[in-house]
């Protein structure tokens, strides 16, 4: 028997509607304007993970892939559970691996090295970065997003110690020289002298320098206070 059967009808539509990948924000306002309760995403949840048992026993792991990637994005936005929204990227990259669809791989691995880095898994983030700008280092398509990745891991290598920043630096130089004339390694260099110095102006400054060019998202903002706030007597800001 369905697990939808004896669940209130508007309640069923609701669910069909996020197993079928609809927009979560119309989801959500039906939600408001039938006064149904949240637990709709948990129910979802269920029937994800039921479905995700039958397409694995079914070598159908690509489908499998996607719906662990729903089941992430309604824990990321909807019930706010970073961690298992984690788990399930990570569970999304090994099916897309083992089908050798790296690409959609890496798009979860990336998921996964954010939420890592926004959590304090600053390893864990720094494995995830390295792995992926390997990874597309070689591709003519791609290659330019390595120096992205390896600047989010020499943050996150800056955030546990200045020493293992530097000597991270040095070797995603070696590895990807296209990575020295970057405006990122630019940057990073800058913050190190400003770090080493204690200087929290230089430091403001050569954010600013590089925010009025490349406009400086949530997450390296985060990153950025938490390196500056490292520094004696900062005021914790990047004003």
């Amino acid at each position: 028997m369905s697990n939808l059967a004896p669940l209130n009808p508007s309640l069923t539509v609701l669910i069909v509607m996020v197993l079928r990948g609809r927009s979560l924000s119309r989801i959500r306002g039906l939600m408001h304007f039938l006064e149904l309760f949240p637990f709709i995403f948990s129910e979802a949840i269920n029937c994800l993970n039921q479905a995700i048992d039958i397409y694995t026993d079914m070598g159908r792991f690509t489908i499998a892939a996607k719906h662990h990637i729903t089941i992430a994005e309604i824990y990321e936005s909807e019930l706010v559970d970073i961690e298992k929204a984690i788990a399930h990227y990570e569970q999304a990259a090994d099916y897309y691996k083992g089908e050798e669809s790296n690409s959609s791989a890496n798009k979860c691995l990336l998921k996964v090295g954010h939420y890592s880095a926004q959590l304090e898994q600053y390893q864990k983030a720094i494995e995830i970065y390295e792995q992926v700008a390997m990874s597309t280092m070689d591709n003519p398509l791609l290659k330019y997003n390595a120096k992205e990745y390896f600047f989010k891991a020499s943050l996150c290598h800056f955030i546990v110690d200045e020493l293992n920043a530097k000597l991270a630096i040095e070797k995603y130089e070696e590895m990807f020289p296209a990575f020295s004339d970057s405006r990122e390694l630019k940057l990073l260099k800058k913050l190190l002298d400003a770090h080493e110095e204690q200087n929290s102006e230089a430091f403001t400054e050569a954010v600013k320098d590089f925010d009025s060019v490349s406009r400086l998202d949530q997450w390296l903002t985060t990153m950025l206070l938490r390196i500056k706030k490292t520094i004696q007597g900062d005021a914790g800001d990047l004003k």
